[in-house]
């Protein structure tokens, strides 16, 4: 790795050493710093703008005339204060995370009509590059200091004066330059990555659940006889399996509402569709089961196997013939839910509509071959997975981590 000649104390503690030539300046010094008050409400007689949001800045690196913000108003002197110039910067300054507060979004052109809105803090460079300043706050060091310095409990929040006091490690224009524009091509190669990995694990799962789906309703023998099943997402299955509704497999119970349980000692979960709601002291089943949303989040049936309670939106299952909740719940993965959806705001599922389901329930012994098949097959792709997600989390720690060496001088680039 290069390094520069020379290098001296900060003296600052989180920036550490920097090259003997660089400065250091508090960001109040370079740039106006402006915390933003305009909020999402539409008035007519405001002056009609476009927003650069809370999710805007938090979910991109960069605003442009191609990003899509939704609609807003402002009064001129908001107007003038906040308008999004080339070169600025924006930050989160709230949330209700520490981790989510200093984030920094690069604007990247003059918006006509667009402005900073709230829960953010609008960055004007006045002396420094404003990418540079971008790059800084996005390195490591710069996070931990807005988590030290954020207030708050259940909802954090930055204040103007702990922004203006950030210390910035500050080379000469040129260099700023040859900075910027080096991360700008490494990054960016690191981004790639990070994309064509998220692909190929978005391939994998299909491929899982792919897997699954043509092993339940065809077999593993691909030479065997087949016959109409009558429904059309699930096609042909083996002659000698049988199809048979879901009422005759499993009885469906429905959950109780958590506002009458009992919430003593927090001994077991309570379980919604949402996840865990709360704990009970005592538990309503305490067998494997597959857990049914009545209403909500519907699609993701949930295999569970210890003591819990079930909250009012959920069903869960009690088996009636040998079919394990566990292969119910590969043949629930076959499923188009949409075909099953009622209402638009908040889906929901009756009882009826799961005991009318018909599955293809092959031979006990067929069963535990799938079961064994599946569990090969799928431990391979779930492994390949993991591999690819913790490459996915060393590739951002070495961006992050080359950031940081960047901006403060602890790597050289020209």
């Amino acid at each position: 790795m290069n390094r520069y000649n020379s290098y001296k104390d900060s003296g600052v503690e989180w920036v550490g050493e920097i090259p003997n030539q660089w400065g250091l300046k508090k960001l109040k010094h370079i740039s106006d710093v402006r915390p933003s008050n305009v909020d999402k409400h539409i008035y007519e007689d405001e002056v009609q703008v476009h927003l650069c949001n809370y999710t805007d800045v938090y979910y991109q690196e960069v605003i442009n005339s191609d990003t899509v913000l939704k609609k807003g108003s402002c009064n001129d002197n908001e107007y003038e204060k906040f308008k999004l110039d080339e070169g600025d910067v924006i930050i989160t300054k709230d949330s209700e995370s520490p981790d989510d507060i200093g984030i920094p979004v690069y604007i990247e052109e003059t918006l006509e009509n667009v402005v900073c809105g709230y829960h953010l803090t609008l960055i004007k460079p006045i002396s420094v590059l404003g990418k540079f300043i971008f790059r800084f706050l996005e390195s490591d060091r710069t996070r931990r200091y807005f988590e030290l310095n954020s207030n708050g409990v259940t909802r954090f929040g930055l204040g103007k004066s702990s922004i203006e006091n950030l210390v910035l490690s500050i080379p000469s224009e040129s260099e700023q330059q040859q900075i910027v524009s080096f991360l700008d091509t490494k990054t960016s190669l690191i981004d790639s990555l990070i994309e064509k990995t998220q692909l190929k694990i978005e391939l994998l799962k299909e491929k899982r659940t792919s897997l699954i789906n043509e092993v339940v309703t065809k077999g593993l023998n691909p030479k065997v006889e087949m016959k109409e099943s009558g429904v059309e997402w699930i096609g042909k299955i083996p002659s000698h399996w049988d199809f048979i509704r879901l009422k005759y497999l499993f009885s469906l119970e429905g959950g109780k509402d958590p506002k009458n349980i009992q919430n003593d000692d927090g001994e077991y979960p309570i379980l919604g569709t949402g996840g865990e709601i709360s704990r009970g002291s005592d538990y309503l089943y305490d067998k494997p089961t597959l857990l049914l949303g009545r209403k909500g989040t519907i699609d993701k049936p949930y295999l569970y196997e210890s003591p819990f309670w079930v909250s009012d939106v959920m069903y869960y299952t009690i088996m009636k013939k040998d079919i394990t909740p566990r292969y119910l719940n590969f043949l629930f993965k076959t499923i188009p839910f949409d075909y099953y959806r009622y209402g638009s705001t908040q889906p929901s599922m009756s009882r009826l509509d799961y005991e009318s389901m018909y599955f293809p329930i092959p031979p006990s012994d067929e069963r535990q071959e799938i079961s064994n098949y599946i569990d090969e097959q799928t431990g391979l792709i779930d492994n390949t997975v993991s591999i690819e997600e913790k490459r996915i989390e060393l590739l951002k720690e070495y961006r992050q981590s080359l950031i940081s060496e960047v901006v403060t001088g602890k790597r050289k680039v020209v």
